[in-house]
């Protein structure tokens, strides 16, 4: 009896509003996942030629809907002003911080959304890749002024914070040259990450040569650039080195690149002979493009003929390849063939005398 008295009093008094908010939410938090779903299949099944990863989106979206629901609650609850005023403000700065994460998963979505369309629609390496550096450091500008913005918001949120900004903008001149030597390091960095994002000296898989060390570009920051080494190592690269320094970019414009291999022999070598060598040697393997493959006697010493194989070939990586594969296919014709070509160096001797070099 008493028990049935204690519930009728719980039910008919001041916690049943709190009870009923406190369910809902509960409710409208496990109905959140469901209704993105369907949210989801629907925009999937009207875009089908690309899939676009919404599924980022899932938790910024649960989290609005529950700050939404909660900002609710405090005006139902039997709290003191203090309370509901310090309640209202967390939710206020939750919902500013929700909010942010919210647009930069957008902007996260977005981009996936725009490399996956342009990489089922454009077949040029070059286009792909540039757009998808513009779009790249596009977002990581966005998400700067989305965090930028939501701590202002934050901010502006404190009354006290309010009131230092006042005086600190009495005395606006003075602070201003102190930020300015304060960041100019900063600044500098910044200006040369979005300098770096509109004219484009380097593109996300460019083959660079940086610090004598060859590459590809891996990512762009706003501060950095990783460049993945051709052993597996990541140089991590200031965003203004390659603003002050000149470097090597072998794919800017096209990966197509020509490469050469240098031979010593001797005087007696046949440059013709060598040059149909050359030319079958390319043609035997699928690492040459059939652009350029010429042989050239570039250089000569008192010892030695210098001769120079230029070859093409549609990358860096097929280059390399080619440049091997044609050293050490010409250096075994020549072993195997005419041995007398190899560099040699020749001496006579006199009668009563040391040995001479001829």
């Amino acid at each position: 009896m008493e028990m049935s008295v204690g519930l009728q009093d719980f039910f008919q008094g001041a916690y049943l509003l709190p009870v009923i908010v406190v369910l809902a939410l509960l409710a409208l938090f496990l109905g959140a996942n469901s209704l993105f779903r369907r949210i989801l299949t629907r925009i999937r099944s009207s875009i089908r030629e690309v899939s676009i990863p919404l599924e980022l989106m899932a938790w910024p979206f649960r989290l609005l809907l529950s700050l939404i629901t909660l900002a609710l609650l405090p005006s139902y609850l039997p709290l003191s002003v203090e309370i509901r005023d310090l309640l209202n403000h967390t939710l206020l700065i939750a919902a500013i911080i929700a909010l942010t994460w919210f647009f930069m998963r957008i902007c996260l979505v977005f981009e996936q959304f725009v490399l996956q369309h342009y990489a089922s629609k454009v077949r040029e390496n070059e286009v792909a890749r540039k757009i998808s550096t513009h779009v790249s450091l596009a977002r990581k500008i966005v998400n700067v002024l989305f965090v930028l913005l939501a701590l202002a918001g934050v901010l502006m949120t404190f009354d006290t914070v309010r009131q230092v900004g006042l005086s600190i903008l009495a005395s606006a001149g003075i602070a201003g040259v102190i930020l300015g030597f304060a960041a100019q390091k900063s600044l500098t960095t910044l200006i040369s990450g979005i300098q770096i994002a509109i004219t484009q000296p380097i593109s996300i898989d460019d083959v660079v040569i940086v610090e004598n060390e060859w590459g590809r570009i891996e990512e762009i920051t706003l501060t950095y650039v990783v460049v993945h080494l051709w052993d597996q190592r990541r140089l991590i690269v200031p965003i203004t080195w390659f603003i002050d320094r000149p470097f090597q970019n072998w794919s800017r414009t096209s990966p197509e690149l020509l490469g050469t291999v240098f031979f010593y022999t001797d005087y007696t070598v046949k440059p013709e002979t060598l040059r149909h060598e050359l030319e079958r040697v390319v043609a035997s393997t699928p690492l040459w493009d059939g652009r350029v493959a010429k042989l050239h006697i570039t250089n000569i010493t008192d010892k030695s003929v210098e001769i120079r194989a230029l070859v093409s070939a549609a990358n860096s990586t097929n280059v390399w390849e080619l440049r091997c594969l044609v050293r050490e296919q010409l250096i075994e014709f020549i072993k195997s063939n005419y041995p007398g070509w190899l560099p040699k160096l020749t001496m006579e001797m006199e009668q009563g005398k040391t040995f001479r070099e001829v």
